[in-house]
């Protein structure tokens, strides 16, 4: 029986090796051409603003001399800055058409290639992808275990940006208080402040703009809910594990599905939170 037992099982872990792979692969195609678009974005930006901007030069060259220096020789620090600015632009401009047009194979992988192209090759691989998706997706049951595969990751992902904004906002208020420090001891070293008048007005507009940045963004509100929402999915995802309340059941199944439940509403709560603290004081009072 276990040799039976042992095929059957491989039987049923190859089919969805295999949807997994595929779904990776069309996954993989459209991230390659998502940067391939913003590769070729940058090569005709390169392409043509080198080009335009030695273009520029060359005329720029020409008026300086004949606005400011009609009758005088220009300085030998413009005309040296100019001319290696140019003769730089020249060459990049040179280079960049050679691997566009001349060099074969070229250095660059869709040269000649409209970005519109490559526009229409991504919509038709979202669209095989989604398609292959609908054919290819597996079962209920094993979609939710993947689920719980990737909770962790998201905890670990809330448990970064919290210990981002918490760090923010601890960094604010040192700024805040030293600021303020500041001002309290330069105002009674000085008597009267005159010499550090400069001093003073930096302080102060540091302070001001400290204070408008944390009660605008609300850097520890943001920690606090990142936090809270990534303790709450620890403490599900450990209650699966351990087969413990809420998640007895005797089918995984049902366990399964309550649980990428209550993640979901978790996640959902959080983004309404963000969503507060995104909207304006005087809006989220009415």
């Amino acid at each position: 029986m276990e040799p039976a037992f042992r095929g059957k099982s491989q039987s049923m872990t190859e089919p969805v090796s295999a949807t997994t792979d595929a779904l990776i692969e069309h996954r993989r195609k459209v991230a390659d051409l998502q940067q391939r678009i913003k590769n070729r974005r940058l090569q005709a930006l390169g392409l043509y603003g080198t080009s335009i901007a030695a273009l520029l030069t060359a005329l720029v060259w020409p008026a300086l001399k004949i606005f400011f220096w009609l009758n005088a020789d220009m300085p030998s620090a413009i005309n040296i800055t100019l001319g290696g600015l140019l003769l730089f632009l020249v060459l990049a401009t040179a280079a960049q058409i050679a691997a566009e047009f001349y060099i074969d194979p070229s250095p660059w992988r869709d040269n000649e290639t409209p970005v519109k192209d490559l526009k229409l090759d991504l919509e038709l691989a979202e669209e095989q992808r989604v398609l292959e998706a609908r054919r290819l997706t597996p079962p209920t049951p094993e979609r939710q275990a993947s689920y719980k595969e990737r909770v962790p990751g998201e905890i670990a992902r809330l448990r970064l940006e919290s210990q981002h904004y918490r760090r923010l906002h601890l960094f604010m208020q040192w700024m805040l208080f030293l600021s303020s420090a500041a001002i309290s001891a330069v105002t009674a070293w000085y008597d009267p402040p005159q010499p550090a008048k400069g001093v003073l007005i930096a302080l102060g507009f540091t302070v001001t703009v400290i204070t408008a940045a944390a009660g605008y963004f609300k850097p520890r509100e943001r920690a606090f809910n990142l936090q809270q929402t990534a303790d709450s999915m620890e403490q599900h995802a450990t209650a699966l594990e351990l087969g413990i309340a809420p998640y007895t059941e005797v089918d995984d199944r049902l366990n399964l599905a309550s649980f990428a439940t209550t993640v979901e509403a978790l996640r959902a709560e959080q983004r309404m939170r963000e969503q507060q603290l995104d909207q304006p004081q005087q809006a989220s009072k009415t």
